[in-house]
């Protein structure tokens, strides 16, 4: 039994005393030991180690006390094993040497055996729920299809993805041809994260604001359907779409348990558009933890009171900034765990 499953009550709409909190991308690149490891291994070493990914996946958990867990892992990780190459370059990041731009290049796009291909990842997932020993729930992720694909036609991260566009709206039955493999691929993924226990899954569509409402349901949102169909019989989904404000609607009617929802869009808008009934997560502007602590935490009570306390996860409203003060990220989630006394 879980000794902290205050997050699984929020996704389940359960009445709180408190939200749970975690942040996006909390076991990583602001705390100094992560730095450490960072030193001594290359990207792809510490997501394939499962003892290094466990490490750091534990990290935030022993050293700043959120409610939940996430694994330490990539959403890069499906396009390699789906036979596309990506390194990790410094001052780069994500770099695919050899993107897809034609239907011929589909040819080399597998979609694999999961089980073979990502076993470290489930190696991972083993050993850190030993490790967590139940004391808080573990989160298992993948990127959005469109997410994905963006890089695998791009070839590396970009301010408009403009080539993975052109790829969609000039060779679309090869872009959705992709976009159904990369589905394929991540359902398979997830539903394995589930058999090896992880207690939610989150689909990060961090490039689905790049689309206009229109292209977005054609491009992203109807295979994140299907991701959640798919999932939802088997753990909690929760579908984050950076940007993507306009689609609140349709995901509040997708069968997912919570929908994140980034810094531009209001919490009364957000429960506006989203209905009212489905838990939120979010929104802090993750630049705003550079903000002094005493600050951080008036500004987190005011988020939860516009929010409200139950159906709703405090979270940042993207992945938290590497150069943030452990102090500040601490105050963040002090705050809310201070809520209400």
């Amino acid at each position: 039994m879980l000794k902290n499953d205050l997050f699984l009550k929020a996704l389940r709409g359960e009445e709180v005393k408190r939200p749970p909190v975690w942040m996006m991308r909390q076991a990583g690149r602001y705390l100094p030991d992560f730095m450490k490891l960072k030193e001594k291994y290359d990207f792809f070493t510490r997501c394939q180690t499962p003892e290094l990914a466990t490490e750091i996946t534990v990290m935030p958990i022993d050293q700043i006390g959120p409610d939940a867990a996430i694994l330490f892992s990539d959403i890069l990780v499906i396009p390699q094993a789906m036979n596309i190459e990506v390194e990790m370059k410094a001052g780069v990041g994500p770099w695919l040497p050899d993107p897809i731009r034609t239907v011929k290049d589909l040819d080399r796009v597998v979609v694999p055996d999961v089980k073979d291909s990502l076993h470290y990842v489930y190696d991972a997932i083993d050993m850190t729920k030993k490790v967590l020993d139940n004391r808080v729930p573990l989160i298992g992720f993948a990127g959005s299809p469109w997410t994905i694909l963006c890089y695998c036609v791009q070839g590396q991260g970009s301010k408009n993805f403009d080539k993975a566009k052109e790829f969609c709206f000039t060779q679309p039955e090869a872009a959705h041809t992709l976009l159904q493999r990369i589905t394929d691929t991540t359902i398979a993924y997830l539903k394995e994260k589930v058999n090896h226990g992880v207690d939610a899954v989150q689909v990060f569509d961090s490039w689905g604001g790049m689309l206009s409402p229109v292209d977005y349901q054609e491009f992203s949102w109807k295979y994140i359907q299907q991701i959640v169909d798919a999932l939802k019989p088997h753990t909690e989904v929760i579908v984050f779409g950076k940007g993507c404000w306009f689609a609140l609607n349709d995901m509040a009617k997708s069968g997912a348990s919570a929908l994140g929802v980034d810094w531009t869009c209001s919490a009364r808008n957000a429960r506006y558009l989203s209905g009212g009934n489905i838990t939120l997560q979010g929104n802090f502007d993750p630049s705003r933890l550079f903000s002094p602590p005493a600050e951080i935490k008036k500004m987190v009570t005011q988020m939860i009171n516009e929010f409200g306390k139950d159906r709703f996860v405090a979270n940042l409203g993207h992945g938290i900034l590497p150069n943030i003060p452990v102090e500040n990220a601490q105050a963040f989630v002090d705050a809310v765990k201070e809520y209400g006394q």
